[in-house]
């Protein structure tokens, strides 16, 4: 079963990507900032992060920067998730470190390719 860390500073949003992936049968967990998704990666060992960049504490892209300075982080599997639409967003979050990038709101049969994709190549 894959893991999946949601890192969604919105509740309502977090929720309903939350039971959205559930009833796909992955395994999700979720937390509201940055430092909070480095505390639960280092606990937990998710198998793909899907990360909102605009967050409380530590934004999105400082949070996927960290991740690949540590030698235990460095290739999870990060997807953005962000309503910034514009291309210089998009290679914003890969040069952070990101491996993909999903506009809000977002396209769910999309999404679950790319975790597919992303879980596989791992």
């Amino acid at each position: 079963m894959i893991d999946i860390l949601i890192v969604e500073d919105n509740e309502l949003n977090r929720d309903m990507l939350t039971r959205r992936l559930e009833r796909k049968g992955y395994r999700v967990s979720s937390v509201g900032d940055g430092q909070q998704a480095l505390d639960s990666i280092a606990a937990t060992r998710p198998d793909i992060v899907l990360m909102d960049m605009d967050l409380p504490v530590l934004d999105g892209w400082s949070t996927c920067s960290e991740l690949r300075k540590n030698e235990s982080t460095a290739t999870l599997p990060v997807i953005a998730l962000t309503a910034h639409a514009m291309s210089d967003d998009k290679q914003k979050a890969l040069n952070a470190g990101c491996n993909d990038y999903t506009t809000k709101p977002i396209d769910f049969p999309l999404l679950l390719e790319k975790i597919e994709t992303l879980t596989q190549a791992n």
